[in-house]
């Protein structure tokens, strides 16, 4: 195959324009204990108060302890699934509330 030079730097063009250079850094913990509506979590050392988590089932919980070696967040749906040793993950977004005019008055 003989590839003319032009050619190769129109690729290399179209694939550096096409570059997505979003950072995607995650961080990933453990669930030691679940139980009534808490989950006990280790490996989130970056969590903060408040923040949403998301569990490998999908459930979400808001970061609500923060300990010296674990994090406690409430689950906001149903525990269904969870079991010691699921996966969590931050999303690094603080837990919000829409607010519309019809909210407002």
């Amino acid at each position: 195959m003989n590839a003319r030079p032009e050619e190769i730097v129109s690729l290399l063009r179209e694939e550096i324009e096409g570059y997505d250079n979003k950072t995607r850094r995650t961080e990933e913990g453990t669930v030691l204990e679940v139980g009534d509506g808490i989950a006990t979590i280790y490996g989130l050392d970056r969590a903060v108060y408040g923040e949403l988590v998301e569990f490998d089932t999908g459930v979400r919980g808001m970061v609500m302890d923060l300990s010296r070696d674990t994090v406690g967040c409430v689950l906001l749906w149903s525990e269904t699934g969870l079991r010691e040793g699921s996966t969590v993950r931050r999303t690094g977004q603080p837990a919000d509330v829409p607010v519309g005019e019809g909210m407002l008055g």
